[in-house]
């Protein structure tokens, strides 16, 4: 069984989002996240390290509970009251936000960096219209008159593709579909002219035809303005039609990383294995779609050694002590690394699934 032909469905993507400059203009350097519980302290995001350059769109994968959107959250500075960086550094174009006020950020929300959130409806103010919406960035951080802002949101809207905007400008979120909203939160996160745009999940909500609309939508966006985008999500058919790069996330930790079509098509990491052996519409060979067994760890008491050994076929003894950082492979792409110790079976498997039975 075999899903859409991948080559296809990442034109509108990987090809759409613009050449990136060298060097990365994002870099997220052993970040750690621990959330406060009365269970214990959890280890939300435990040593995660990517990079993103300019005109790039990287995916970040995984399950629920793996620590993409904590990622998200802490690169934008808006984590939750129980939860807290305790070390690491994330770098925006030469600047470490970790130890900046809260006060110091809001002046890079908005120029600098966006967020696209999951569900639009709590994230948009009910009882603001919605050019207002779109028009308060523009005149809070650019200076803009309130007509120049207003001038803003209205172009903002004709350019996400929302019908009628002179009318719609005055409507409030309860008035626009789902889809809809969704194009309004990407307006706001256009309208301040952000280098990188951190997008957590937003199109899960949406049925499959608006869901591809939102998508080429961004492509689209980062084809015509060279912004960045991180594009947390759990559904790989998504990250291989929009983005250039994807990193792979269990337990807190990077398993995988590198170019989206070498890692989705040839894993080397076990549970990146699971996840392309479990999804349907990716163009991964195989004979038939196959559950990852077991949980997701405890990321309060995580297992030894890779956290990954519990669920996985190939584990030996090794595997439950030793600490698997990332290491880069040789021959790949740039950033192309794995956190197995044993990444040639996985690479066997890939090749056994091949040939088939």
């Amino acid at each position: 069984m075999t899903g859409p032909d991948m080559t296809k469905r990442g034109t509108a993507g990987p090809a759409a989002a613009g050449p990136a400059v060298a060097g990365p203009m994002l870099e997220v350097s052993d970040l750690h996240v621990q959330i406060a519980a009365r269970h214990g302290t959890v280890r939300a995001v435990d040593g995660v390290s990517l990079e993103v350059a300019g005109g790039e769109a990287l995916g970040l994968v995984g399950e629920s509970g793996s620590g993409k959107s904590m990622t998200l959250r802490a690169i934008l500075g808006v984590l939750p009251p129980e939860a807290r960086i305790t070390s690491g550094q994330i770098v925006l174009d030469g600047v470490d936000l970790v130890p900046l006020s809260n006060s110091d950020l809001n002046h890079i929300r908005g120029p600098k960096m966006s967020m696209v959130f999951q569900e639009p409806m709590s994230a948009l103010n009910p009882v603001m219209r919605v050019g207002h919406q779109i028009a308060e960035g523009p005149r809070v951080h650019m200076g803009y008159s309130r007509s120049k802002a207003a001038e803003r949101a209205l172009e903002l809207m004709r350019r996400v593709g929302i019908p009628d905007p002179e009318r719609r400008f005055r409507a409030y979120p309860h008035e626009f579909s789902g889809g809809m909203r969704q194009r309004v939160m990407i307006a706001i996160a256009l309208s301040c002219d952000p280098e990188i745009i951190l997008c957590d999940e937003p199109t899960t909500a949406l049925d499959v035809t608006i869901q591809d609309q939102i998508l080429r939508l961004l492509a689209r966006l980062c084809a015509d303005s060279g912004v960045s985008l991180i594009f947390v999500t759990h559904d790989l058919p998504v990250v291989a039609q929009l983005c250039q790069r994807v990193a792979v996330m269990y337990g807190g930790q990077l398993v995988e990383t590198g170019d989206v079509r070498e890692v989705l098509l040839d894993p080397r990491h076990p549970y990146t294995l699971g996840l392309v052996r479990s999804a349907p519409d990716v163009e991964y060979v195989r004979n038939s779609l196959v559950a990852i067994p077991g949980s997701p760890p405890s990321l309060v008491t995580p297992p030894s050694g890779c956290r990954f050994h519990p669920r996985c076929e190939f584990a030996e003894e090794d595997c439950k002590v030793q600490p698997t950082p990332l290491r880069e492979l040789p021959g790949g792409s740039r950033s192309r690394a794995t956190a197995c110790l044993h990444y040639e079976r996985c690479q066997d498997a890939v090749a056994a699934d091949r040939v088939g039975p």
